[in-house]
C-alpha cells in the first residue's frame, strides 16, 4: 500500500514561520483529497488545517445528493488505498457506491483518525494574496477573517461550481427549482408533481430514471443526444468483499498501470488484426459486464482512428435502439455529432427504457428550443408546458471554475483568473509559474484517472515535496516559467492523437453556458497520455531533485 507508515515529525525547526502568522499550511476542500492531504500533514505533525466552505466534509459526495448520485467506478478501486485497516473494515454494499453510502465511508474515514478536529466548516475563502516580504498567503474569508499561512493547497474539485443555462425567465418561475449539485438536503416530494429536467449530460443520466419512478409526469429537455452504456450495478456480498480484501494489492497495482486508473485494461489486439465477428463479441461481453469495460477494456483504436470509432459507434447505436420502444425517440437519444468515447462516458441504469413509461416525454430542444421559463413553466418555440419543479441538469465550470470563484493573486499582484483566461497553464498540473507555495491537488492538466487513484498520487507528491523544502530549510517554492511552458506544450501535443481534442466536452472546454469557452475555443484541461506516464513524469522530476522548480 502506498504511503508507507510515515514518523510524526515536527516543522517547527524547519522553517522560520513568523510568530503571528496562523498555520504553516492550509489545505482548501474537505472533499476525497483534502481529506487524505491533511491526514499526510497530520502525520508530520505540521501545523495545518482545511477550509471548507460547506457545512462538513465530503466534497462532490456532500453536494451531489441528487437521486441516483453514485460511482462509476468500482467502488474497491475508489476508496483510499493508503491505511491496511481502512480496507479491512469497510464494506463496499454495492459495485458501484450511491451517494449516501460513499459519503457515510468518507465520514468513517476521517473520524477513524480524528481528521474533524483540524477541519473548519462554512469557511469560503473569498481571496488569496501572496505577501511577497513575508513569503506567506493571506486568505481572506467570507465571514471577515484573515487567515495566514506559508503554504496552501487546493482540493477543491474539478466539477465544483455548477452553470445555469443561458435561458431568460429563470428567476420568474414560482415552483421548485434548482441545480443537480443544489439539490436540497431536505426530501423532495415528487410523487404527483410535474418535474421537468433541462439537460441529458451524465448527472441527469443518473437522474432521469429515477424521478420517472416518482413524479406524475417527467419531461425531459434535450439540446445534444448523449452517448450511455449500462452500469451493471450489483450488491456485493460478506463473501465476496472478503476475497476483495484479499486482492486489495493487486487491484490497487492494477489501477496503477492502467492509463484510466481502474482495472479495465485496454485490448491491445489490434481492432483490424481480429474479424468483426470477435470485435461484436467483445462487445458483447463488455456492454453486459460492469462500469467502464465497454469503454475502457476496448481496442484502443476506438479513440484515435474515425472507421474503427465509427463502426463501435454504431453497435451502441443498435443496442440503444433496442431499447427503446419508439423508433423516432431512439434516434432523438442517439448523437448524430460525435462518437461513443470521444468525451467520458456516462453510465446508466434503466435510462433508455425510461423512455418507454407512458409519464415521460423527451423535447428535442435542438428543433423546439427553450424561448423562456414562466412563472408556470417552459416556453419552447413550440409549445408551453407546466410543471411544479424544475430541475437543471447543465453541468459545471470544470476545472477552473472554482479557481476562478476565488481572488487568487500572485507575485507582483498577478490574478490567476487573468493567467487563466483562455484555459489552464501549469507545472505537471501541480503548481503554477508567478503563484509560489501554491500546490494544487487533481488540479488542471493532471491526468485523467479513477479520482482518489489520482489524488493519492497528487498528494503524496504534494508533501513529499513540501518536506523537501522544509528539510533543505527553503521558505519558497515555485515553478519556473520555461518548465510551466514545456509541460503546456506537452499537454497539447498529447491531445493530437486522440479523437477527444475535437469533443464538446468539459475535457476540451466547452460550455455554452460561459463566455471564452464556446465550441472551437479548446482549453486543455487534463493531461491526455494516461496515469502510468504521469506518475513516472512525477517521479521522474522528485529523482531529480526538482529541476523544474526553484527554491528559496
Amino acid at each position: 500500500m502506498n504511503p508507507p507508515a510515515v514518523e510524526t515529525k515536527s516543522t517547527s525547526n524547519r522553517s522560520d514561520l513568523p510568530d503571528d502568522t496562523d498555520y504553516e499550511v492550509v489545505v482548501i476542500g474537505a472533499g476525497v483529497g483534502g481529506i487524505y492531504q491533511i491526514k499526510r500533514l497530520v502525520d508530520l505533525g505540521v501545523s495545518a488545517t482545511v477550509l471548507e466552505g460547506d457545512s462538513d466534509l465530503g466534497g462532490t459526495w456532500y453536494r451531489n445528493r441528487y437521486p441516483g448520485a453514485r460511482f462509476d467506478s468500482e467502488s474497491f478501486t475508489y476508496g483510499y488505498s493508503w491505511n491496511q485497516e481502512v480496507l479491512n473494515e469497510w464494506h463496499w454494499k454495492e459495485m458501484f457506491s450511491p451517494q449516501p453510502e460513499t459519503l457515510k465511508y468518507l465520514n468513517f474515514v476521517a473520524d477513524k483518525f480524528n481528521l474533524r478536529e483540524h477541519m473548519q466548516f462554512n469557511c469560503y475563502v473569498e481571496s488569496m494574496q501572496f505577501d511577497e516580504a513575508n513569503c506567506i498567503w493571506v486568505l481572506q474569508m467570507r465571514d471577515g477573517r484573515t487567515i495566514t499561512t506559508r503554504f496552501v493547497l487546493t482540493a477543491i474539485g474539478l466539477l465544483s461550481v455548477p452553470t445555469l443555462p443561458r435561458i431568460n425567465g429563470i428567476e420568474r418561475f414560482e415552483g421548485k427549482a434548482f441545480h443537480t449539485f443544489d439539490w436540497p438536503k431536505e426530501s423532495i416530494e415528487l410523487t404527483g408533481k410535474k418535474v421537468a429536467v433541462i439537460g441529458t449530460g451524465a448527472t441527469a443520466i443518473q437522474l432521469i430514471p429515477e424521478v420517472a419512478k416518482e413524479a406524475e409526469s417527467l419531461t425531459v429537455f434535450q439540446r445534444r443526444a448523449n452517448w450511455a452504456a449500462p452500469l451493471n450495478n450489483r450488491e456485493i456480498s460478506e463473501e465476496e468483499m472478503a476475497d476483495i480484501r484479499l486482492r486489495y494489492d493487486e487491484i490497487f497495482e492494477t489501477c496503477a498501470r492502467t492509463p484510466g486508473g481502474f482495472e479495465h485494461e485496454p485490448d491491445r489486439r489490434g481492432f483490424y488484426s481480429v474479424s468483426a465477428e470477435e470485435r461484436r463479441e467483445l462487445w458483447d461481453r463488455l456492454y453486459d459486464g460492469p462500469g467502464f469495460g465497454i469503454w475502457l477494456q476496448n481496442f484502443v483504436e476506438i479513440f484515435m482512428d474515425e472507421d474503427a470509432n465509427s463502426e463501435f459507434s454504431e453497435y451502441i447505436a443498435d443496442r440503444t435502439r433496442q431499447r427503446v420502444n419508439d423508433p423516432v425517440v431512439a434516434e432523438k437519444l442517439i448523437p448524430k455529432d460525435h462518437g461513443f468515447g470521444i468525451q467520458r462516458v456516462p453510465l446508466e441504469t434503466n435510462y433508455f427504457e425510461t423512455y418507454n413509461r407512458e409519464n415521460v416525454l423527451l423535447v428535442d430542444a435542438s428543433e423546439t428550443p427553450i424561448e423562456t421559463i414562466t412563472e408556470s413553466g417552459i416556453q419552447t418555440s413550440e409549445t408551453h408546458y407546466e410543471f411544479d419543479v424544475i430541475v437543471y441538469a447543465t453541468g459545471f465550470d470544470a476545472f477552473t471554475g472554482a479557481f476562478d470563484k476565488i481572488d487568487i493573486r500572485g507575485v507582483g499582484g498577478e490574478s490567476l483568473r487573468d493567467k487563466w483566461a483562455d484555459g489552464p497553464v501549469t507545472y505537471l498540473g501541480l503548481l503554477v509559474s508567478g503563484f509560489p507555495n501554491l500546490l494544487m491537488i487533481s488540479g488542471p492538466q493532471t491526468a485523467s484517472t479513477n479520482f482518489p487513484r489520482g489524488a493519492e498520487l497528487a498528494v503524496n507528491w504534494a508533501t513529499e515535496l513540501l518536506e523537501y523544502v522544509w528539510d533543505a530549510g527553503k521558505r519558497r517554492v515555485e515553478a519556473k516559467s520555461e518548465s510551466e511552458q514545456e509541460w503546456f506544450d506537452h499537454v497539447v501535443k498529447m491531445y493530437e492523437p486522440f479523437l477527444l481534442k475535437s469533443a464538446q466536452s468539459w475535457i476540451t472546454g466547452y460550455n455554452s453556458n460561459l463566455d471564452g469557452h464556446e465550441y472551437g475555443n479548446t482549453r486543455y484541461n487534463i493531461y491526455n497520455g494516461g496515469g502510468p506516464k504521469y506518475a513516472d513524469r512525477l517521479q521522474q522530476e522528485a529523482q531529480e531533485e526538482y529541476q523544474g522548480l526553484t527554491f528559496q
